[in-house]
């Protein structure tokens, strides 16, 4: 039978005079592609997204944010395109969550307006996109929690949660299960054996999976790929911190972290009530987060937790005050108070300030600004560059080999990181015994089909990054991105005319505003010159009875382009304004 099965599979929809025309059909069914397509979170840091696909069903794991680059002028934050899901909503049949990072939950209020579908995921991660939803005036989500080892049974897929270790808690990975064998998605993850709630990596899980039904492909965080080694437990914080709250014996002690690492917020906490200190937090982000994880139970904490308008009452050597900032952020409450525009903190001498993180790449220039701010005002400041302060969240290479033996996948996606990152993580897989050939590297939008013989890139869907300012979801594009950047790099004059609607004659002006360009007062002669130009298109335009707007403002564009430039050397955005009465 195996060799008649093999047949079919070899030369599939030939006709041949097999009897049982029904068991073709049944292998030509299981033969259907599963289709993995990221939307987010490769060749990048941040907008974690990943759509799985199989037959009429549609999964997504994840919908996360990134903030702005330098380039991005005015962005707030940034996420992935989902207009695969909006065309294929139907198929769509729910979100599923790895853990409670902006970059894997950000999306989701954009996420859901667009769909209405569940969304399954731990009860700390559900219960931060609540607050989230609750932000953004989206109502009626289908918000569903579940536990490890759990499983969301859809029509030809079952989705599984498996307990992984992260700078979170209840974080996830998801095994899908397909008939044509596992899809495995680790989400963030490390291997700590001494984690602060106890609870460890389901490690048992993840090989029986492995070896009951053999993983197919698994996708697997990068982020660490480079570094050697194993990342250090989070307990470890916890003597670091210790050290610096005994040396600050006299110090107010100021505390900077992710809002979201709860797990640190405990041992701050644990540290502080061991040296008689009151908490307050500042930030937020850090205030939502901490009263969800208390309600949840996921923080212990007493009497010694204070509001942040009742500092005054103690003195500095009784206080500990946690915030937001830790990555420079030019709103979070570090910043503010770096720049002495926080209300209710004022940094004085001899305050310590401990940063307990490690600057995401590409924030490090904001961290050293709001650091040199802090020293300028007399702060002692300890970052963990100096002090085992900070642990990461993220497998270094020992664990990431560790995985690949607990997995032992056939097919391997490295995801979530920059492109060296991916690289050096298939070098690792490689390395451990995964065929090169079965390592694919592949950017956001591209489509990997995988069964159970075979994988390979087969098309792209639309992808990239969908900007948002304020209320504005996508409204801004390269267009205006390019007129921003302009505008803040040589800056804009504006040339004003009044004109008769009879015959065109010059009834007011031409009036010159100069906004980010030159100071008027101190340059009479280059306005004066750009007032004569001007006057000096009319009088010709006049002269060939020319009347058409557009060619006016043109003319007017390009002469003043070349008079600006040749006195300035300076290219600024030159806006006409020509008005009739």
């Amino acid at each position: 039978m195996l060799k008649c099965m093999n047949m079919w599979y070899i030369i599939d929809n030939v006709v041949c005079s097999c009897k049982n025309k029904k068991r073709r059909v049944n292998l030509a069914k299981n033969n259907e592609k599963i289709k993995v397509i990221p939307l987010g979170g490769l060749n990048e840091i941040g907008k974690n997204m990943t759509v799985i696909e199989y037959k009429d069903e549609i999964i997504v794991i994840d919908a996360g944010l990134s903030f702005p680059e330098d380039e991005l002028l005015g962005i707030d934050i940034v996420i992935p395109d989902v207009s695969y899901l909006v065309k294929n909503a139907d198929k769509v049949k729910g979100i599923f969550i790895t853990h409670g990072h902006e970059d894997h939950i950000g999306a989701m209020p954009y996420l859901l307006k667009k769909l209405n579908v569940p969304v399954y995921g731990s009860a700390l991660s559900i219960e931060l996109i609540r607050v989230k939803l609750k932000d953004h005036r989206v109502n009626n989500a289908k918000l569903n929690i579940v536990g490890s080892r759990d499983q969301v049974k859809l029509k030809h897929m079952s989705v599984e949660f498996i307990r992984v270790n992260h700078s979170i808690p209840d974080a996830y990975s998801i095994a899908v299960h397909t008939n044509q064998g596992v899809i495995y998605h680790t989400g963030d993850f490390k291997i700590d054996l001494t984690p602060i709630d106890g609870g460890l990596m389901d490690i048992h899980r993840i090989c029986q999976i492995s070896d009951e039904e053999g993983i197919l492909l698994m996708m697997a965080d990068s982020t660490n790929a480079d570094k050697p080694g194993s990342t250090m437990s989070e307990k470890s914080v916890g003597a670091g911190l210790e050290t610096l709250f005994k040396k600050a014996s006299d110090s107010r002690i100021i505390v900077a972290t992710f809002a979201s690492n709860i797990h640190r917020l405990q041992q701050i906490a644990d540290v502080a009530r061991m040296y008689n200190r009151k908490v307050a937090v500042s930030g937020r982000s850090m205030v939502n987060i901490l009263g969800v994880a208390k309600e949840l139970g996921y923080l212990e904490t007493d009497e010694h937790i204070i509001d942040l308008n009742d500092i005054h009452k103690y003195k500095d050597n009784e206080l500990v005050i946690i915030t937001t900032g830790s990555q420079g952020e030019p709103m979070s409450a570090l910043a503010r108070m770096a720049n002495s525009e926080h209300k209710k903190v004022e940094i004085k001498k001899g305050d310590l300030v401990i940063i307990s993180a490690h600057p995401i790449p590409g924030n490090e220039k904001t961290v050293s600004k709001v650091i040199n701010f802090l020293l300028e005002k007399g702060a002692d400041v300890v970052s963990s560059d100096i002090a085992d302060i900070h642990v990461s969240g993220h497998a270094r290479r020992d664990e990431l080999k560790l995985m690949q033996a607990f997995a032992k996948p056939k097919f391997f996606l490295p995801v979530h990181g920059e492109f060296k990152m991916l690289k050096k993580h298939a070098e690792l897989a490689c390395e451990v015994g995964v065929r090169e050939e079965n390592i694919f590297i592949i950017s956001n939008g591209d489509v990997l089909e995988v069964d159970r013989r075979s994988a390979r890139r087969n098309g792209r869907v639309p992808s990239g990054r969908i900007l948002i300012d304020g209320l504005g979801v996508g409204d801004v594009g390269n267009i205006v991105l390019r007129d921003r950047k302009h505008l803040s790099e040589d800056g804009l004059m504006t040339i004003v005319v009044t004109l008769s609607k009879d015959d065109g004659r010059i009834l007011a002006g031409p009036d010159i505003i100069s906004r980010g360009f030159v100071y008027v007062r101190e340059s009479e002669g280059l306005i004066e010159g750009a007032k004569d130009i001007v006057q000096a298109v009319f009088d010709n335009c006049d002269t060939k009875k020319i009347r058409e707007w557009a060619y006016i403002k043109n003319t007017i564009k390009d002469e003043l382009k070349e008079y600006l430039y040749i006195k300035t050397k300076r290219n600024p955005m030159i806006l006409p304004i020509l008005m009739e009465v």
